[in-house]
């Protein structure tokens, strides 16, 4: 019989070794390969489940035995290869980790005694050729390049990481802290730990693989074979824990995890990032070139063990080897545990043959997949061999309730760890031969437990690590696909199913919760899969109605909620420019269609409010100063004060007014307007047109529709209150079309001579008596306040002659102004309703001593308005200067000149006039009282009967 041939073949990473030794194997009828992790293994195991189908295959773990009737190809981890089957092929991979402290004395027992019968393959690194050439006599070497450049890239930051990158953390608190920083700034990372159960490791692995994702963040089980197409590896750290202190990697340790870059023929690189130092210039070019220095010692612990007693098996274990090569092992947890639970009492009395001592092996060599502490792990073992010893199986009830505990998939990513951790520990025993009833059963609750903890652990470490919804994005695009875009009646855009912002208008609104480079790339994807709904949107809003189309008072265009655009000033204020508010992506055509139907909507708004004033520019009759006229009119958008054009008006004939009449200009005493433009929506246009066309930066609000008197606005821009439609005067402002109607009875009193306010004056304003003596004031009067008795109402004379009016009324406002002076409507009312007379002092004494019960006599307030004559009057709180002009239309206005007639009282100091020193007049508009004989010569008797003659 020939004898086996053995073969090392030993190489960097990415030659193409593992691929080497399958294809081998499958050259025999039967093989073996052991790995030294069980995520290999199982990426093993499905290429060659792809190849020979599962009914030859079999997959041999600590926690997972699938073991067809019919095997022939074993895939097994290192410290799971059966032995002494005699398979024609033999392999083992990464057969350098014989120097691992650890786990070395189980690879170093393989490469010493586990052989083909026909071929044996030991595939690793060139570290290890001297150990393997002085220990393993009549080998063969076999040395493979890399089929691929690996070039240090020096340091760089995460948020500069190139795609396809993967970031190596040496503990699961740096993994998960890297990975959500990685998912706020490039859209999500891949997590791969060795702890992982297969099922979660490849569904991680998936999301980058099919390109989900492009970062991968993992720890150092990644170096161990794991093919993956990553361009960059970068080390968060060059210093690890192997289970006993810190320590730096080695070179050749950082070498076998950086030479996962590059794969096939695709070049690769490594470096460093985070709080990591960048490699010395020795160290790179080490992994550059591969020359690392030679493994000198491996470890290794006796095969030889002796069943006898708990002591001799003991010794057998810490057997010191003759080898200069070999290395003895440190103390591994199974001989560990097994020191300690050899020392309770319980469990060494129970230990009494070499069956027995064999068994409590078998049961110390349960890995410590919980990891909470020494103590618990023993306490653990020890149940489980009580069990195995007196009952020769595991109780059914006990391993349920065991899993029970475990078999529940809420909380989050911490919680579903531990429970996989300690599921292994279950599964492992469902894989001992013999330890339980009915094993196949409990083999397949486990792995259902276990699979069932994997998918939710994926979910959960996807749902904190990777943004769904940017990734699929991502891979759309990468992928070249068309986008499926969805819009909702509520503007809300979904993209393949995930929501991704919302459309305002024509703009596009990412969603908030993305950051960084992630609303960039969403943005990105967004816009290209939103293009075709722009333009339905753009035809749709092109045949809107105008009545789902309005403008704000700053300015700004809307389609129902959103802004599509704003006004801006054009070459006048009745034609102003459109600027719409359409995102880039959208297209030049979209734009534009945008842009008409803006231009249409405000051009026929305007025409349709300011109707009188297009039908004044077009009125080819006007001619003259007539039509300079209507020019300044439609300049000042169709009101303007008086004293502003006074000359012109003075220069207009009876014709032109007349013409201009025709128009619905009115000329009023303080201002000229055209009466259907004072209306709510023509005045909120006109205050847009003119903030426009003044180019203010805020632009001021039309006051509340309905009222009379409004608060004078301060600060307000000049002209503010001829634009909204009113005067300023004092602390309020009074609508010009009822300011005209108070002017009109104001050129009826003698306002030289002095007059009090008629309750017509006040209903017409809408004021209180205090308001009105302000407003007065405002418009350039003065308001002489007084008080005076108030008394019960005396009998009427039958030769008293009436005065005018019968009563003075005080109405209330038509804004709550009586609750701002402290009183209800309803009691101002009241007291209005009261009837009083002034009378003499005499009079009054001498109706109080007719009356016993007399009391206090109460008093009124009244004020008495005389023409200012104060050309250039500031007026507090008025919120812009008065003109000359304006000024002295008002002192013209204010000397009592009758409509169409000369004034009542003359000119002061006139023939005819009022004697100059007879003051101001006071009159109170109540019921007639009994008063003597008017005297003829009395200057106020005279005054008097010229005034009821005047009326």
């Amino acid at each position: 019989m020939r004898a086996s041939r053995v073969v090392a073949v030993l190489g960097p990473t990415n030659t193409g070794k593992t691929h080497y030794a399958i294809e081998r194997m499958l050259g025999y009828r039967t093989g073996v390969m052991g790995f030294p992790l069980r995520l290999l293994a199982r990426e093993v195991y499905d290429k060659i489940v792809a190849i020979k189908g599962p009914s030859v295959v079999a997959l041999v773990t600590g926690e997972e035995r699938i073991v067809p009737p019919r095997t022939q190809y074993w895939i097994c981890t290192v410290e799971s290869m059966p032995e002494g089957m005699g398979t024609d092929f033999l392999a083992i991979d990464e057969i350098q980790l014989c120097a691992d402290p650890e786990r070395g004395h189980v690879f170093t027992d393989r490469l010493l005694r586990a052989r083909g019968t026909h071929e044996t393959l030991f595939l690793g690194a060139d570290t290890i050729r001297g150990a393997i050439a002085d220990l393993v006599p009549g080998v063969e070497f076999m040395h493979r390049e890399r089929m691929s450049d690996l070039v240090y890239a020096g340091s760089k930051k995460i948020s500069r990481m190139p795609p396809r990158s993967a970031i190596v953390g040496f503990s699961v608190d740096n993994v998960y802290a890297i990975a959500e920083l990685i998912r706020r700034q490039k859209g999500g990372a891949a997590v791969v730990m060795g702890a992982l159960s297969p099922r979660t490791r490849n569904a991680q692995v998936a999301l980058y693989q099919n390109g989900e994702v492009d970062y991968l963040v993992a720890t150092d089980a990644i170096g161990m074979g794991l093919n993956l197409d990553i361009d960059h590896v970068a080390f968060s750290s060059t210093a690890k824990f192997d289970g006993r202190r810190m320590r730096d990697l080695a070179p050749n340790e950082l070498a076998q995890i950086a030479g996962r870059a590059g794969r096939g023929m695709s070049h690769g690189s490594f470096g460093v990032t985070g709080d990591a130092r960048p490699l010395d210039e020795g160290t790179a070019t080490a992994i550059m070139e591969h020359h690392f220095t030679p493994l000198k010692k491996l470890n290794w612990r006796s095969a030889d063990l002796k069943f006898g007693t708990v002591e001799a098996l003991i010794r057998s274990l810490e057997t010191n080897s003759n080898h200069e090569r070999l290395l003895k092992a440190r103390e591994a947890d199974d001989l560990r545990v097994l020191k300690t639970l050899s020392a309770d009492a319980t469990v060494a009395a129970r230990v009494t043959d070499a069956k027995t001592v064999r068994l409590l092996w078998d049961v110390c060599r349960i890995p410590d997949f919980r990891g909470i502490s020494h103590g618990e792990h023993a306490s653990l073992l020890t149940v489980i061999f009580d069990y195995l010893h007196q009952g020769g199986s595991i109780p059914d009830d006990f391993m349920a309730r065991q899993i029970k505990r475990i078999d529940r998939t809420d909380g989050n990513i911490d919680a579903l760890s531990k429970r996989l951790a300690f599921i292994r520990t279950w599964t492992y025993v469902a894989q001992r031969k013999g330890w339980l009833r009915d094993e196949n059963n409990w083999r397949s609750e486990t792995r259902a437990v276990e699979d069932r903890l994997s998918d939710a652990l994926h979910e959960r470490l996807t749902q904190r690590f990777v943004d769904r919804r940017t990734s699929v994005l991502l891979r759309r695009l990468k992928q070249k696909e068309a986008l499926l875009a969805e819009v909702n009646d509520k503007g809300e855009v979904t993209v393949e199913g995930e929501f991704v912002g919302q459309l305002e208008g024509f703009r596009f609104s990412p969603d908030k919760s993305a950051q960084g480079a992630e609303a960039k790339a969403l943005k990105s994807a967004s816009l290209q899969a939103l293009a075709p709904h722009f333009h339905l949107r753009a035809d749709r809003f092109y045949n809107a109605p105008d009545t789902e189309i309005d403008f704000t008072d700053q300015g700004g265009l809307m389609w129902g909620e959103y802004a599509v655009g704003k006004l801006t000033a054009g070459a006048d204020a009745l034609n102003p420019r459109v600027e719409v508010f359409v995102d880039d992506a959208a297209g030049v055509d979209v734009a534009q269609k945008v842009e008409r139907r803006l231009q249409h909507f405000i051009t026929r708004k305007i025409a349709t409010l300011f109707e009188p004033l297009q039908n004044l520019q077009k009125d080819e009759e006007l001619t003259g100063l007539a039509r300079g006229f209507a020019f300044r009119m439609v300049e000042d958008l169709g009101v303007m004060p008086r004293a502003k054009v006074a000359q012109d008006v003075k220069d207009l004939d009876q014709d032109a007014r007349a013409a201009l009449r025709k128009h619905g200009i009115r000329f009023g005493q303080f201002t000229i307007f055209m009466p259907l433009l004072l209306k709510p929506a023509p005045t909120r246009l006109r205050l847009l047109l003119w903030s426009l066309a003044n180019d203010l930066q805020d632009f001021p609000e039309a006051p509340p529709p309905g009222l009379v008197t409004v608060p004078t606005m301060k600060d307000a821009p000049r002209g503010y209150d001829t634009m909204s439609g009113y005067r300023a005067a004092g602390e309020r402002m009074i609508r010009i079309d009822m300011l005209e109607r108070l002017a009109d009875m104001l050129r009826n009193e003698d306002s030289r001579g002095g007059f009090e306010a008629k309750a017509d004056m006040l209903s017409i304003t809408g004021m209180t008596l205090e308001q009105f003596a302000d407003l007065m004031q405002g418009l350039g009067y003065r308001a002489e306040k007084g008080e005076r008795e108030k008394v019960k109402q005396a009998p009427a004379s039958p030769t008293a002659e009436p005065t005018t009016d019968d009563t003075a009324v005080e109405p209330a406002t038509a804004e709550p102004a009586s609750a701002a002076e402290g009183t209800s409507p309803e009691e101002e009312a009241s007291a209005t309703e009261e009837s009083v007379a002034t009378v003499d002092d005499t009079a009054a004494k001498d109706e109080a001593e007719a009356t016993p019960e007399a009391t206090e006599p109460e008093t009124e307030v009244f004020f008495t308005f005389t023409w200012g004559g104060n050309r250039n009057r500031q007026n507090a709180g008025r919120g812009q200067r008065r003109t000359e002009g304006e000024g002295e239309a008002r002192q013209n206005r204010g000397r009592g000149k009758p409509r169409g007639g000369k004034p009542q009282g003359g000119k002061p100091g006139k023939k005819g006039g009022p004697r100059q020193n007879q003051g101001a007049k006071s009159f109170s508009a109540r019921p007639p009282k009994k008063e003597k004989q008017i005297d003829p010569d009395n200057p106020f008797a005279a005054a008097l009967m010229g005034l009821k003659q005047g009326d």
